[in-house]
């Protein structure tokens, strides 16, 4: 059972506010949580049912500091699911290392991609084409927010999310530098290789008029019908899938 200090302190954690002084994350559903125990995150507490905790092997069990056997209701009143009969883990952020832009691979830069549904889904696109780097600007959505780590379905162990100011990183680099814009060059027409960064911005806005001019490659997925724009998530998908062909 939850003591209602550690029910305060856990419920917290779905605040920027209190993850940032905390340094710690939350990690909620039956697949997210199998998924960071079996990574390399440091796992500080598993909340959990006795019937999700049946389910795990000895290993998985040893990598939560502490576990706490929680009823299903327990499991609702700290995290952000409606329903949850499985599990909740409290994550420690990991350490931030120097920031490099990886040679010889495509990495992707988000650039004030604000909608936490939108970053959570090209986290886990990017996993499906083993993209290993995202570089956000600071506009963009906190990767530790919950609905954030839900909508990557456990990818965000498998994809590094950084932030960072982009035209620094940008100007770091003598790789391409791609950019998703109206007037570049169709996709159809080029022979798109996967080295360098492809600079996403947001729906409303598009990529950010001083980053515009650092973009090297400017390229635009042709349409066929009406819709103004696509989906952020949707035309990341386009693309990559287009750089991986």
């Amino acid at each position: 059972m939850l003591s209602k200090r550690l029910s305060k302190y856990f419920k917290s954690l779905q605040l920027k506010k209190y993850r940032l002084q905390e340094r710690k994350f939350l990690v909620e559903g039956a697949k997210g949580v199998l998924e960071v125990l079996q990574s390399g995150f440091q796992v500080e507490n598993l909340l959990a049912t006795s019937d999700f905790l049946d389910t795990l092997d000895a290993s998985s069990k040893a990598a939560a500091q502490e576990i706490i056997v929680c009823k299903s209701n327990e499991l609702e009143a700290v995290g952000t699911f409606k329903s949850n009969n499985a599990a909740i883990a409290v994550v420690s952020m990991p350490e931030q290392t120097s920031i490099n832009v990886p040679k010889d691979e495509l990495s992707l830069a988000l650039d004030g991609v604000n909608d936490p549904g939108n970053l959570g889904t090209i986290i886990r696109i990017a996993d499906w084409y083993g993209v290993k780097h995202i570089f956000c600007s600071e506009e963009t959505a906190d990767v530790y927010n919950p609905k954030v780590i839900n909508a990557t379905m456990g990818s965000f162990t498998r994809v590094q999310v950084r932030y960072t100011d982009l035209a620094v990183l940008i100007n770091s680099t003598d790789s391409p530098v791609y950019g998703a814009l109206l007037d570049g060059d169709s996709i159809r027409e080029r022979d798109l290789a996967p080295n360098g960064i492809l600079v996403m911005g947001s729906e409303s806005q598009g990529i950010s008029e001083s980053l515009k001019p650092l973009l090297t490659e400017p390229i635009y997925i042709p349409g066929r019908g009406g819709a103004e724009s696509l989906n952020v998530a949707v035309a990341t998908a386009i693309l990559l899938d287009n750089f991986f062909r």
